[in-house]
């Protein structure tokens, strides 16, 4: 069985300006790489993601980039070892209204690929949130939701 997984919502913004707020590196870090990012994400390219809030930097491979339709993206899993591979999907269903759907796959198909797989998609969902609510209003939802996670301790445990 092949672990993969497609997410979407409809921002209620000109397609071309949503498909830039993820392919330009200064809008991307306003709603998702808040540590920032490379370059654009230009067909050929490799960028680095970073976060403030995230340990660790990512390089991203751009392996294919249709302006103002699809970014399709391999970059390696937080475990290591295989890249996965992501398809940013954009369509105008509107004068003011895209369609962004994000598809990853490639995890391997044992235990850990799998609970990686719905990590990374409960992540994906989260970044299309984000990019709805940046685009839409200006707000970052990013801003404070991460912060202190990953520091080493744990949290969300409750005790009864």
């Amino acid at each position: 069985m092949e672990l993969k997984f497609t997410v979407h919502t409809k921002i209620q913004k000109p397609l071309t300006e949503v498909f830039d707020a993820v392919y330009n590196p200064n809008k991307l870090s306003k709603f998702f790489t808040t540590g920032g990012s490379s370059g654009p994400l230009d067909e050929g390219t490799t960028v680095t993601w970073a976060w403030h809030d995230y340990p660790g930097n990512y390089d991203v491979n751009v392996i294919k980039m249709v302006p103002n339709c699809l970014i399709l993206l391999e970059w390696a899993t937080t475990s290591g070892g295989y890249n996965t591979r992501t398809e940013i999907a954009f369509e105008e269903i509107g004068a003011n209204d895209t369609l962004v759907k994000i598809t990853e796959s490639g995890w391997n198909e044992d235990e850990k690929g799998l609970k990686d797989s719905y990590g990374n998609c409960a992540g994906w969902t989260e970044v299309l949130c984000c990019l709805k609510a940046w685009v839409e209003y200006g707000i970052n939802l990013r801003k404070g939701a991460h912060e202190g996670m990953y520091d080493g301790t744990e949290h969300g445990s409750a005790s009864a």
